[in-house]
């Protein structure tokens, strides 16, 4: 089967790329490590505020417990989402002209 990326090389899974577009995908999005941060935020924010705030505001421990893999499930989702956005924007990275500063000697 061909990989949907290049067309080119054999890949075993239809919806995965082959080896060498993998690892060209892994380099790109390595430049984007640090996206995970607000997807840990969010998953934190989940959990200080089921974890912390249900108990103080008088809710039961349990709906406490269950925040917390509220909260990990926030992550989970989150990552998994912006995962494919990642793979939909390497697809067309090679069509988005990058940025430039304009020639200031010509005016």
């Amino acid at each position: 089967m061909a990989c949907p990326r290049c067309g080119e090389t054999d890949t075993t899974a239809p919806d995965r790329w082959c080896k060498p577009c993998e690892l060209a995908y892994d380099a790109w999005s390595r430049r984007h490590a640090t996206e995970i941060v607000w997807e840990a935020l969010a998953g934190t924010a989940v959990v200080v505020f089921a974890g912390m705030g249900l108990p103080l505001l008088g809710v039961s421990w349990l709906f406490a417990a269950i925040g917390v893999f509220a909260g990990f499930g926030t992550f989970i989702g989150l990552h998994r989402l912006n995962g494919r956005r990642h793979r939909r924007e390497y697809l067309t990275a090679g069509e988005v002209p990058r940025a430039y500063l304009p020639d200031k000697t010509a005016s």
